[in-house]
């Protein structure tokens, strides 16, 4: 087991040890952001979206409070939003204002950065929206509601060079990164499996019926760039997670986090084969519109092949844990969690551990803890110039590109076969699941 000096001094060398930004395949030196941030480090937040999420970033920060500064917390609910500002107030000592229409602190030049805790299908283009004012964008997962917004979203951070970091906080996980190298500098032999997964036992969903939506939220904004459908009284807070207008099931909602683990720990990109056996297998008669439960398995080239198994409402944990990922090799095996590692040898025998005191929650809803505090510093560095980006989202599109590829091959019932340039579908009615519509007025401008 490693000792808290060492791991402290990861921290610091992984955090702090690199000088250039890089985006992957869109590269662009650190020089470039420290001559637009300036000499003056202090970096200008408006907060978008007060659900679950939002309590984690409190901490990371009002921990760096002398030079971040929030302008603004912005939800379509004025309940939530008002709350959200007085929690987020106690820490750093002043209440930000307190707006509905987070377009209105996008128009504030001051305005450096904004984080975006938003429903799944305002993710991307509330990011394409910041970019196109100048702000950096921290986004929650999944990237993107379909594979269409990656693609854009990349487009408009060639056209902006701007820092976008996806969400997926386990890539700043000192044991993940730790782990991971040794596992491409061959600790395992070659990897040629992994097993991401996820358990959960997620209870009933009452029945959708139309209602008035709830006093103080601003239901038209809340639909933004989707087109306009009725308001239902199960679609506000959590449960538009699971209907396909709003949201991108349990896969986007949690697959993309071990998917992620997955895809780095292989180091491929895009798959040529998809096939999925998923259903709705529990509470079958409730207001739950997808499936629950997916056995996903994605081949790429050179016989290496990730395997999701996710179950949302049967808690039997089949893997020991709640959620992780399995990485099988030549000559050794790894299990990987948020805070945790264990290294087997080809016999199956313990040959080393690691575990953290980061304290990141698994399967407990907006989770929150160390984890995230590293990603969120990792972000506010790489704005400054000061840090290699975890998570830049030219990575981050190909791991949420997985889990749009297993919704899709679920509603298509289909096997897909893919494009490995650039994960495209050889299949003219499963492509179009690959993009959605907008309300008009809200379509991307790129």
């Amino acid at each position: 087991m490693k000792s808290k000096s060492s791991r402290r001094e990861f921290v610091k060398k992984t955090a702090l040890g690199a000088t250039a930004v890089s985006l992957g395949a869109i590269g662009f030196s650190a020089s470039s952001y420290k001559r637009i941030i300036g000499a003056n480090d202090s970096i200008t937040l408006a907060m978008v979206g007060c659900g679950r999420r939002f309590p984690s970033y409190i901490d990371p920060i009002a921990k760096n409070n002398d030079n971040i500064r929030v302008a603004y917390i912005c939800d379509v609910m004025k309940e939530r939003r008002e709350k959200a500002a007085e929690m987020i107030s106690e820490k750093i000592g002043y209440k930000p204002a307190v707006i509905n229409d987070f377009r209105q602190a996008l128009d504030d030049k001051k305005v450096d950065a904004i984080f975006n805790a938003t429903p799944d299908h305002w993710h991307a283009p509330a990011t394409w929206m910041a970019l196109e004012t100048g702000k950096h964008v921290y986004v929650e997962k999944p990237l993107t509601h379909n594979p269409r917004e990656s693609e854009l979203l990349l487009e408009y951070l060639r056209k902006y060079k701007k820092i976008v970091q996806m969400g997926n906080q386990q890539r700043s996980a000192p044991e993940s990164i730790e782990i991971i190298k040794q596992i491409h500098d061959g600790v395992i032999g070659n990897p040629y499996l992994a097993v991401a997964f996820y358990t959960n036992s997620r209870g009933r969903v009452k029945n959708p019926e139309l209602a008035a939506p709830p006093e103080g939220l601003d239901w038209d904004l809340f639909q933004g760039p989707a087109p306009r459908v009725p308001y239902m009284d199960i679609y506000f807070d959590y449960n538009w997670h699971w209907n396909w207008h709003f949201g991108t099931a349990e896969t986007g909602n949690n697959a993309t986090h071990e998917l992620d683990i997955a895809r780095w720990a292989l180091q491929v990109d895009y798959p040529e084969e998809v096939s999925v056996n998923a259903g709705k297998f529990h509470y079958a008669d409730d207001g739950w519109t997808m499936y629950d439960t997916m056995d996903a398995t994605f081949k790429f080239p050179g016989g290496k092949t990730i395997k999701w198994d996710g179950k949302s409402r049967n808690g039997y944990n089949t893997y020991g844990g709640g959620r992780g990922t399995v990485i099988y090799g030549s000559e050794g095996s790894v299990y990987v969690d948020r805070g945790v590692y264990k290294l087997y040898n080809r016999s199956g025998k313990l040959v080393k551990d690691s575990k953290s005191d980061l304290g990141e929650t698994g399967t407990t809803p907006g989770g929150g803890g160390g984890m995230t505090r590293l990603h969120i510093e990792n972000f506010f560095d790489a704005i400054r110039g000061k840090a290699t980006q975890r998570s830049p989202i030219d990575e981050g599109g190909k791991s949420t590109l997985l889990c749009h590829l297993g919704n899709i091959a679920s509603r298509t019932g289909k096997t897909l076969y893919c494009d490995i340039e650039n994960g495209h579908i050889k299949d003219e009615e499963a492509m179009k699941l690959w993009s959605r519509s907008y309300e008009p007025g809200w379509e991307p401008k790129i």
